[in-house]
């Protein structure tokens, strides 16, 4: 299926109303407890069930709309479900926590992997998207392994020493908010790479 363009304002509504409405709903459920077919589940386990049908509606729309969907969303969502199963099965949140670190993890051990063989994954995911030299993604490629990695610690240290009201706030907002720092400098710092397809012999 033909890629179809898609407005920015509503692959942002995609892309952010999962999580925020996420947020919303554990505000509202965390101190309460439902009970379903005889088990009690405190908010936080509904909100994160909640989530997941919600985070695949979300994906089956943009795929719609746009009529391909990335690697990455395929494997975000392919994580949040099985976690957000396991989640509501042992009624544990930690399940869902640990997702995040999980899917930062593998994140930087796949960019890493294609490093050690001195290639690129992340050109081979996005270079139709950001026409750039093989120098740059390679450049690129390190930094956000590494950033990968440092968010997967992250996340560990706050899930395990935080609070879940902080947990959620910084899963939320502050991961996110890091990112989109992140990766605004890195396409100012990489600037002089992009447009140029193909890079001199000398080049990397």
């Amino acid at each position: 299926m033909e890629e179809r363009p898609l407005n920015p304002v509503v692959k942002q509504v995609l892309d952010l109303g999962p999580p925020i409405l996420f947020f919303i709903a554990y505000l509202r459920m965390r101190d309460q407890t439902y009970t379903i077919g005889g088990t009690d589940y405190d908010g936080f386990i509904v909100a994160a069930a909640i989530f997941v049908p919600i985070l695949l509606v979300s994906i089956g729309i943009l795929w719609k709309l746009t009529g391909k969907l990335s690697r990455m969303q395929v494997f975000t969502a392919v994580m949040v479900v099985i976690f957000g199963g396991l989640t509501v099965w042992f009624n544990d949140e930690r399940f869902f926590k640990m997702k995040t670190t999980l899917v930062y993890g593998l994140f930087a051990v796949i960019l890493g992997i294609g490093l050690a063989q001195g290639r690129s994954y992340l050109a081979w995911v996005m270079s139709e998207f950001l026409p750039m030299a093989h120098e740059g993604w390679m450049i690129l490629t390190r930094r956000l392994a590494a950033f990968f990695a440092g968010l997967a610690v992250a996340n560990e240290v706050v899930w395990r020493t935080m609070s879940t009201d902080a947990w959620v706030k910084i899963e939320t907002f502050g991961f996110p908010i890091l990112m989109f720092i992140f990766l605004w400098l890195q396409i100012v710092s990489l600037h002089r790479f992009v447009d140029d397809e193909t890079p001199e012999p000398g080049d990397g």
